[in-house]
């Protein structure tokens, strides 16, 4: 059986993602064949992954970043439960890549047995693969009036015999309350895996941390493993929502005399939002999230990006004015680009049996489709070229209930595939795709942002050469693994790493019952 150990946090993102990841990096540049997983992920920002038997399915997009940093493909195992948000009350049920049942916070507790033994027979598999798997809790330990059910954070560990660090970020405060809480709140059995903390996104000087360290130390008989600065740089691939800011990244300065404004709708149930982090890396692109119809008005490229629920968030839309902002925009002759849910909205129809249940509702009626909803889910990695640039290459993945139904053929696609068959809409200032991620592929992003650059009148705009895409995503992979090999006790993590939990832990009450 291989090394193992579990990141959990004091609250939903601490910084679990990216620790993991970034040790996940650290190990594997020691030359150690190493694994991420997630057993439960809640997030609506998902990869496609194409499975043994061929057909593609879901994980949490964050798992397939801890992959990239472990050199692997990603692989379903990672994560194989992931939760999809359709509203406050209800998931769909991803179990290793297939959508198999919506569920309410009531409804859930019958499947979870099937879940946690899912699970664990799926970190069984990799434990006996890899040398070391680093598993990502979720949320928090301290949940206890989830602790019953837990297979993610202590449930876990205790199954499988896991050393665990708790992470907190320092920049939200109250950090030291948190993690002595986090531990104080769970039961002997779980605080004897407990080995110690990290502190995350620190700030200033770190000799003035130092004493409530050696408090922290001593009232939880726990070190501190390390403590991790802020970095403006790690901003890509962001697993919560709460991670995103109004812009993204850090705008470069532009390659040629002007900037490119976007604005992207931050709609209610965002589904993979990073499919603008590709625009964000071009100098002089300036990539901001809003729900002010305002910032709409004063934007070159608007971005109506994915959705769990199309209907209820056009519903949004139309209640708080952006629907008119939307509809402004185009009217103004500035380019419009919808991706998945966000092309959806754009029909003149909307049939949807499936996700809201609301049967047909008007769409924005910018493009003369329909779109009918599917009880089967389309999930699938897709490749073609640019429709209206021959020979420059896409490689995208979709996932959707939703499909065009109804369409005008004299309407010009935005993407071929390999069969000739059009995919979207590139109809004067509007561009449509299912597919996400086609924004990645370096030459297809630059043609497009050269032509929403013509569009908007911007013709100062310059795209940078040799900007690429997949080397940021490297670069900031190596980042994390340098933090980690830096700031943290890496000696003492790969003690745990082998050895498992300190023997002799101390129980700091009042400790919560036994489950």
């Amino acid at each position: 059986m291989s090394g193992g150990l579990l990141v959990a946090g004091t609250t939903s993102d601490a910084g679990k993602s990216v620790l993991t990841a970034g040790i996940c990096r650290w190990l594997h540049r020691r030359g150690v064949r190493v694994a991420p997983f997630k057993a439960q992920n809640m997030s609506n920002n998902s990869a496609v992954v194409v499975g043994p038997d061929g057909r593609g399915g879901e994980i949490g997009r964050a798992q397939a970043m801890q992959a990239a940093a472990c050199g692997l493909p990603p692989d379903l195992r990672f994560n194989p439960v992931l939760l999809k948000p359709g509203s406050d009350l209800s998931s769909q049920v991803v179990l290793l890549g297939e959508a198999v049942d919506t569920v309410t916070a009531g409804t859930f507790r019958a499947l979870r047995p099937r879940l946690a033994e899912t699970a664990y027979a799926a970190l069984a598999e990799l434990r006996a693969a890899y040398d070391v798997v680093v598993c990502e809790g979720a949320g928090s330990p301290a949940e206890i009036n989830l602790r019953a059910g837990d297979y993610v954070n202590m449930g876990l560990a205790r199954h499988a015999g896991l050393p665990t660090i708790v992470v907190g970020d320092i920049d939200r405060g109250g950090v030291f309350a948190s993690m002595f809480g986090t531990v104080a709140l769970l039961d002997p059995a779980d605080q004897a895996l407990v080995a110690g903390f990290v502190i995350n996104k620190f700030r200033g000087d770190r000799g003035l941390l130092q004493p409530g360290l050696e408090m922290l130390h001593r009232v939880t008989g726990r070190p501190t493993y390390g403590v991790l600065p802020w970095s403006l740089d790690l901003w890509l691939d962001a697993e919560d929502s709460l991670a995103y800011g109004r812009v993204l990244g850090r705008p470069a300065a532009p390659y040629g005399t002007e900037c490119l404004d976007v604005a992207v709708v931050r709609v209610p149930r965002i589904s993979n939002a990073t499919d603008v982090e590709a625009l964000a890396t071009e100098p002089g692109v300036r990539v901001r999230l809003t729900v002010e119809p305002a910032e709409l008005a004063a934007a070159d490229l608007v971005v109506l990006p994915g959705s769990k629920s199309t209907v209820a968030d056009l519903a949004w839309l139309r209640e708080t004015g952006l629907a008119d902002a939307v509809l402004g925009h185009v009217a103004a002759g500035k380019p419009l680009l919808g991706i998945c849910g966000g092309f959806q909205m754009l029909a003149r129809a909307i049939h949807d049996p499936v996700e809201s249940r609301r049967g047909s509702v008007p769409g924005l009626g910018l493009l003369p489709i329909e779109v009918t909803f599917d009880p089967r889910k389309t999930v699938r990695q897709s490749a073609g070229t640019a429709a209206a640039h021959p020979g420059v290459a896409v490689r995208g993945y979709e996932i959707h209930h939703g499909y065009v139904s109804t369409t005008d053929p004299a309407l010009p696609p935005l993407l071929t595939g390999p069969d000739g068959a059009g995919e979207g809409v590139l109809s004067g200032v509007l561009h449509g795709t299912h597919w996400h991620g086609a924004f990645e592929s370096d030459e297809f992003r630059r043609r497009f942002l050269t032509d929403v650059a013509r569009l908007a009148g911007r013709s100062g705009f310059r795209v940078a050469p040799d900007t690429s895409f997949a080397a940021a995503r490297e670069r900031t992979l190596d980042l994390l693994g340098d933090l980690v090999e830096e700031h943290l006790d890496t000696d003492a993590l790969w003690r745990l790493v082998e050895s498992g939990p300190p023997a002799g832990l101390p129980f700091v009450p009042p400790g919560a019952p036994a489950p």
